[in-house]
């Protein structure tokens, strides 16, 4: 005997196809919500507070707009590696975050004398040049002067993306499972 999904299901399946659909960005239309509410199954309405609550309920931090830098000439990339006191770590990457100079600012291990360095950040700019004025300018700003660094420059960009939320793999439906095909 076959039984119908539940309403709940068809929620929860919608709500899936809604996370898979925000992974490939916010349609750029007047009405995005309601591109993904024809993506999802869901009303316009539902999709916006679906957002709304899961900002809420912090299971997403921000929504904003992820840029591809190399696209529009940003191409050259150098991660910057510090050595610092376990004790400046905290301060030292709230200051450089502050700076507004970097993308992004972390704190990692470091994995003994061959590679020491325990904060990560992220540089930009549209060449070479750029980006070292940028880092000079970093240093001067956060008193980093004579700490020591290294500087990883890109040299090929494999992938970027923003958050991933669902794999990609094909649904089996509930209702595929309770009634295969042919039977």
């Amino acid at each position: 005997m076959y039984a119908e999904p539940s309403h709940s299901l068809e929620r929860e399946w919608a709500l899936e196809r809604l996370r898979t659909a925000l992974q490939e960005g916010l349609p750029l239309s007047p009405r995005p919500y309601l591109i993904l509410a024809e993506q999802s199954g869901l009303s316009e309405q539902e999709v916006i507070d679906a957002l709304r609550t899961w900002e809420q309920s912090h299971l997403t931090r921000r929504f904003g707009i992820v840029i591809n830098h190399h696209k529009i000439g940003y191409t050259s990339n150098a991660m910057v590696v510090w050595r610092v006191a376990e004790e400046e770590v905290n301060r030292l990457g709230a200051e450089i975050s502050r700076t507004g100079l970097v993308s992004l600012c972390y704190q990692r291990k470091p994995h003994g004398p061959e590679w020491p360095y325990n904060l990560y950040c992220m540089l930009h700019g549209k060449s070479r040049e750029e980006v070292l004025r940028r880092l000079q300018r970093l240093k001067a700003q956060c008193g980093l002067q004579e700490t020591p660094c290294a500087v990883l420059f890109s040299l090929r960009q494999y992938k970027q993306c923003g958050g991933r939320y669902v794999h990609k793999s094909p649904h089996v439906r509930a209702k595929e499972v309770l009634c295969p095909p042919g039977q």
